[in-house]
């Protein structure tokens, strides 16, 4: 009953926001000439069955479009290891990473033959400090020492998600020529917040939303967010900002005098490229999951009119909810907003803010050779 009551809340939550984000009207507009992107068995991004994935930084890592299953499995196991952890249940703490270690030495060779020969050597350095922090973890948990067990295994994801970042070797996909217009984040940008309460970091994803990632990134270099209020605040529910002044909704390009608009995005696991201009649910595909859903406190979510699913433009939201009020596949959020990024530092920030709060400044501090700015 007290699992359902949770669900019951996140259902009545959503369909609160589903009603939009910019007008507060009652429902999203129809978009009748979309349609769905081809289905494909390529793998861009792994996601575990079962329980949603309630970390920033393991869905980055998750995100990522790679497609070799050892380091997978290695990352996999080490994230599961906070399940165990939580139970101090320290026995499968040893086992899995004992298991970890025998694959790190079975599999290394194959983990490196996805790693570009200029990077193998970095990789395999990172492979070696992994195998070896395995032994960390087993003494950890042998003195049930739950704050070595679980500052072991963070350091040791930096370096399995440094690995994955290895292997992308090129953006894997073409973006539509429509959105040539507009900027595009080919890769990952980090994008810095001074607020009034704190700072805080954030990636911005650009190989699940490159136009959305791209348009953000370009109003942060803008200076667009800067000075910028908070103007919508509920606690356990979102934080939105990007409003301008003015009786805009959204940001005007100087360069035409319009109203720069952007598409809704969505990257669906096992899809080659993102969805445009269309909810799933608008396409028949409510029940498939985007790669970066709305599963983990602080992801960053694009605003948008309720009237016009193309029609964001700079507002967006982080999203506030605890993780299990948020399970896989039943909150009305996924498939209807696109996800771009998630705070991965200083999360505590995003509980202090409120509205009439202020962004002071925000800028890139790594990833902007990544942004690519419109030719026409």
């Amino acid at each position: 009953m007290h699992l359902f009551n949770r669900w019951l809340m996140c259902l009545v939550l959503s369909g609160l926001f589903w009603g939009g984000c910019l007008t507060g009207e009652a429902l999203l507009g129809a978009s009748p000439n979309a349609q769905a992107a081809p289905l494909s068995s390529t793998l861009v991004a792994y996601l575990p069955p079962g329980n949603a994935v309630t970390d920033g930084r393991a869905l980055l890592r998750y995100s990522l479009p790679i497609d070799n299953k050892d380091i997978r499995t290695v990352q996999k196991d080490l994230e599961g290891l906070s399940e165990w952890l939580r139970s101090k249940r320290w026995g499968p703490v040893i086992r899995d990473a004992n298991k970890l270690s025998k694959l790190l030495g079975r599999r290394r060779d194959a983990i490196l033959a996805d790693v570009p020969p200029a990077s193998q050597a970095l990789a395999a350095e990172y492979l070696d400090d992994i195998r070896t922090g395995m032994d960390v973890i087993v003494e950890g948990a042998k003195a049930k020492s739950r704050e070595m067990v679980w500052t072991e295994r963070g350091a040791l994801l930096e370096k399995v998600g440094a690995i994955e970042e290895m292997m992308v070797t090129e953006f894997p996909f073409d973006v539509p020529a429509e959105y040539s217009n507009l900027p595009q984040l080919k890769g990952r940008a980090t994008v810095e917040f001074e607020t009034n309460k704190g700072t805080m970091t954030a990636v911005i994803d650009g190989y699940s939303t490159p136009v959305t990632g791209g348009n953000f990134v370009d109003l942060v270099q803008r200076g667009f967010y800067d000075d910028m209020p908070f103007t919508r605040a509920e606690d356990n529910y979102v934080l939105q900002t990007g409003d301008p002044a003015g009786p805009e909704n959204g940001f005007i390009d100087p360069a035409t005098g319009e109203y720069r608009a952007v598409p809704l995005e969505i990257l669906v696991k096992g899809d080659e490229a993102p969805t445009y201009g269309a909810t799933l649910e608008e396409l028949g595909r409510y029940l498939e999951d985007p790669v970066l859903p709305f599963s983990a406190f602080g992801v960053m979510g694009f605003a948008r009119p309720s009237v016009d699913v193309n029609g964001g433009s700079s507002q967006f939201f982080f999203f506030l909810f605890e993780p299990e009020m948020t399970p896989a596949g039943l909150n009305l959020l996924d498939g209807r907003f696109a996800v771009f990024g998630c705070v991965v530092e200083n999360k505590e920030v995003l509980e202090q803010l409120k509205q009439g709060d202020r962004i002071i400044s925000a800028k890139v501090i790594d990833g902007l050779e990544n942004l690519v700015q419109p030719t026409t």
